[in-house]
């Protein structure tokens, strides 16, 4: 009687325990649909007070492009050489409270950051395929042409995971604003 009962308890933690992880994959896919609607936001206001933009979807990517370049479009493989800015998405908006890294001056001087090191402000050059980004930046780059200035908009579904990365909450929407130095397919 005693193996039973035992059987019977086991059965009902056992329950409960995927009754609880049901509930949180379902908050979590609550929250990304909640991060798609703030950047489908992001992206109807900045597109309706910029005539040039142009929008685009990679692989959970929003790519949204606000000053147009010239050339080959970045291939897979392809070589890129960037300047960018990373945001935290909160709201609809991006803000100096919510950068979390940069390469670029004006926006490190205009967040009040300081940095130190030999040239933090260095455009970064990277092989697409080698390149070791989150997926949804990796996703959003292919296409981009030098000269273009453009949004790479992904809910948390497509950036850092379930763990807190330094000042990014787990499972954040992340904006990367990216200036296109250069870009090389051969």
């Amino acid at each position: 009687m005693n193996s039973i009962l035992n059987i019977i308890k086991s059965a009902a933690c056992l329950a409960v325990v995927c009754l609880a992880m049901g509930c949180s994959k379902e908050n979590l896919e609550s929250k990304f649909a909640n991060q798609e609607t703030k950047i489908e936001t992001f992206v109807s206001s900045t597109m309706s007070s910029n005539a040039d933009a142009t929008v685009a979807y990679n692989g959970g990517s929003t790519i949204l492009t606000v000053v147009h370049g010239e050339g080959d479009a970045l291939e897979k493989n392809g070589v890129i050489s960037f300047y960018y800015a990373g945001y935290i998405l909160t709201s609809t908006t991006v803000s100096s409270s919510n950068l979390f890294t940069t390469n670029d001056e004006a926006t490190a001087t205009s967040a009040g950051w300081t940095t130190t090191g030999e040239d933090p402000y260095k455009v970064l050059t990277v092989k697409l395929n080698e390149a070791n980004f989150v997926k949804g930046l990796k996703n959003g780059l292919p296409g981009l042409k030098a000269g273009d200035e453009a949004y790479i908009l992904f809910s948390g579904k497509y950036g850092f995971g379930d763990k807190n990365l330094g000042t990014i909450p787990a499972n954040s929407a992340l904006v990367y604003h990216v200036w296109v130095e250069s870009i090389s397919n051969e």
